[in-house]
């Protein structure tokens, strides 16, 4: 029986270890036993806590999730200004975050992105990750510009924002973080240029 106040210590660890398993072999050649060997315990923990692979994977993508979170949170905190493109900016910024473009991160969501087709639970998670974006950027927007301009606008920067992250992890040298969030702002500031006079309601 696992010690208490070591579970959530034990989770982490296997989340961590998950991720850089799947970083070095890829999601089909990280196997129970290489993520055990990896956060160094038997491989019967994995199944204690999580049930399996597909319940520890589901585990560490709510983990990435909570860290992209976390980064925007961080960011609207740290703002001196509540303009919409000020908020939108925390957005972008926190979907370039470091704990989302490392190697381990970025290979890890390529593999949840990818598993997200074929497994449920992992469908529901990147569909509450998909409309969470779009309602947050479409509700900013909405503050400068006409309910149907502000859907495309979100639509837009959300594809803007999933394209570059993808594009970027996809590179041999990984992604550059700063160049994609340059190019992600000059799009949002192209959105708002017929709406720079407009001033939320």
């Amino acid at each position: 029986m696992p010690k208490v106040g070591m579970e959530p210590i034990r989770r982490q660890q296997l989340i961590n270890a998950t991720m850089n398993a799947i970083n070095e072999v890829g999601l089909a050649d990280a196997t129970i036993v290489r993520i055990a060997r990896h956060a160094g315990v038997s491989a019967g923990i994995i199944s204690h806590y999580f049930g399996g692979k597909d319940g520890l994977l589901e585990a560490t993508m709510r983990q990435i999730l909570t860290d992209l979170g976390n980064a925007v949170g961080s960011r609207r905190r740290e703002l001196d200004d509540d303009s919409p493109r000020a908020l939108i900016g925390a957005v972008i910024e926190g979907n370039f975050d470091h704990t989302q473009v490392t190697g381990p991160a970025a290979k890890t969501w390529l593999a949840f992105w990818t598993s997200s087709m074929h497994k449920p639970a992992l469908a529901r998670l990147q569909n509450v990750n998909d409309r969470r974006l779009y309602d947050n950027l479409c509700y900013h927007f909405s503050r400068v510009m006409p309910r149907v301009e502000a859907r495309n606008a979100a639509r837009g920067l959300a594809a803007m924002i999933d394209g570059l992250w993808l594009r970027g992890a996809l590179t041999p040298g990984g992604l550059n973080a700063d160049g994609a969030r340059r190019l992600a702002f000059a799009y949002l500031d192209q959105l708002l240029a017929h709406h720079c006079g407009t001033t939320a309601a």
